[in-house]
């Protein structure tokens, strides 16, 4: 895991208020990372349960149960696959 896979779950995650739907763009809009790594970011993610499409066709991503799960602690990076 990375700073900015942390970045973009606590992103989606948005707390505090519903969970945030988002593509690629949106989601670089709103952190300091480019755009090519944060799409690299969100594909490795997925591959490893912490985000989902919403959208495939629309190419939108929402935070995972997963994704949830690791961000309130409940789950090491060491358990997670290594993206």
């Amino acid at each position: 895991m990375t700073r900015a896979d942390d970045a973009i779950l606590e992103f989606l995650l948005n707390e505090g208020n519903r969970p945030l739907v988002a593509n690629p763009s949106t989601v670089e809009a709103n952190i300091d990372y480019k755009i090519s790594h944060v799409r690299r970011r969100l594909r490795a993610l997925q591959d490893g349960g912490l985000v989902e499409y919403y959208d495939e066709d629309r190419g939108l991503y929402r935070i995972s149960e997963q994704g949830r799960a690791y961000l309130e602690g409940e789950l090491e990076s060491d358990d997670l696959e290594h993206s």
